[in-house]
């Protein structure tokens, strides 16, 4: 557990929470309201975060980001020099810190086809410009995703996103993208009409309540797709750069794609960062016309600087997070095992995970008392029935344990809550 750093007085919580229903949503507030008891975070370090009351909390959430921690050593170090040198682009003149990341990430993927790279701040930046290459570059512009599956809410981002409840208020705006179902004729049945511009995957729904999809399946499909001159891109924003025990799990799967996109750990937990890696075919649009599509900040030398210390840190925890990943598993087991009235399952792989609950409002219930006990999780928006449980790859073993006590007794108090319920 870290040292405590900060304390803000009680009363000023109150007036935080006042001041943000005035100027964000409510709703959105009222949860992080009852998240905290009351409380605001103000400081992190590790593997835990500090709240305004002085409580601590262990985070195993912040939606897949805190793959090293909060503020690791390194990253910072990075960061700082430099800051100390120029922390944002003229865009005007090349910056070397996007070169350098470029060219390590791309080294990474080797063997493969992808050879080129684009920078953006979220997940959406890179969906976004993937998809868009892939319509200009072929001249079609139906894409294929699958059902299930989460890319965005941008709105070019979100036509391949599957939840209906962010889709239909916006259906007329959204350009032409059909899901499939997990079939293996699914993509060759659709790519056969010959308007396919792009086939978009996640090898791990993450959104859609941690669904990992067949290796084989995924396989067949990106066969299928590229048999039709169809680009083959994986999501791998949240399953990418470790979280999974690999750089890519769609390359370790042998899948052959034509770009790979990246995000959320890719910052070091500190700084917005995502990326686009694709073939020189793909990348075409852009290299005939530059500002086809741009960025004031894609390349951004602190962004990029917190990028090649993440992926230093990556080589260096790729054993442990697949060593992790095995005592999480057998962990988990027991608690849902243990706990067969309040979980219904789990699934995941390497950092990655999901824990079933018997229905929606069991899992909201336990999300407010993991809040409560000392443990941060990640709901899923497209599966309320699900937790999203995301642990860093700095995890100690007695970090560990605590949070699976935490979970126990969380998920032991959800049991008498469902009992009360019913009686």
């Amino acid at each position: 557990m870290m040292e405590l750093e900060l304390q803000m007085p009680e009363q000023e919580t109150g007036s935080v929470f006042v001041r943000a229903r005035q100027r964000f949503s409510p709703g959105l507030v009222l949860g992080q309201k009852l998240a905290g008891s009351g409380a605001w975070e103000v400081s992190a370090t590790g593997a835990w975060v500090v709240l305004s009351d002085g409580r601590q909390l262990l985070d195993f959430g912040s939606y897949a980001v805190a793959l090293f921690g909060h503020r690791h050593p390194r990253v910072v170090s990075e960061l700082t020099d430099q800051l100390g040198r120029i922390p944002t682009s003229t865009r005007t003149l090349l910056n070397p810190r996007s070169v350098e990341l470029a060219d390590r990430l791309v080294g990474a993927l080797q063997p493969s086809r992808l050879s080129r790279a684009w920078f953006g701040l979220n997940g959406c930046d890179a969906v976004e410009v993937a998809l868009k290459l892939a319509r200009v570059q072929t001249g079609r512009m139906r894409v294929l995703a699958v059902e299930g599956g989460f890319h965005g809410k941008s709105l070019g981002a979100l036509g391949a996103t599957w939840n209906p409840r962010y889709r239909e208020p916006l259906a007329d705006a959204l350009a032409p993208v059909t899901h499939i179902p997990p079939t293996p004729d699914a993509v060759a049945r659709e790519v056969a009409r010959g308007d396919v511009a792009a086939f978009l995957f996640e090898p791990v729904q993450g959104e859609g309540g941690i669904i990992p999809v067949a290796p084989e399946l995924l396989r067949q499909w990106a066969r299928d797709a590229r048999a039709n001159d169809v680009f083959v891109i994986a999501d791998e924003i949240q399953t990418g750069f470790g979280r999974c025990g690999f750089l890519s799990l769609s390359q370790h799967y042998g899948i052959d794609v034509d770009a790979i996109l990246f995000g959320k750990s890719m910052g070091g937990g500190v700084m917005p960062l995502s990326a686009l890696v694709c073939t020189n075919e793909l990348y075409q649009p852009l290299l005939q016309d530059p500002f086809l599509h741009s960025s004031v900040f894609s390349g951004h030398p602190l962004s990029c600087a917190a990028g090649s210390a993440a992926l230093d840190l990556l080589s260096e925890h790729l054993d442990a997070i697949r060593a992790l990943s095995n005592s999480f598993e057998n962990m988990l087991a027991s608690l849902v095992k243990k706990h067969d009235a309040v979980l219904t399952g789990f699934r995941g792989v390497g950092l990655l995970w999901g824990v079933e609950c018997v229905s929606p409002a069991a899992a909201g219930n336990l999300l407010v008392e993991l809040a409560t006990a000392g443990l941060i999780v990640s709901p899923c928006l497209g599966r309320p029935d699900v937790i999203r449980l995301l642990p860093p790859a700095i995890l100690n073993r007695e970090d560990l344990e605590a949070a699976f006590g935490m979970l126990d007794r969380s998920v032991a108090v959800t049991g008498k809550w469902l009992q009360d319920l019913r009686r």
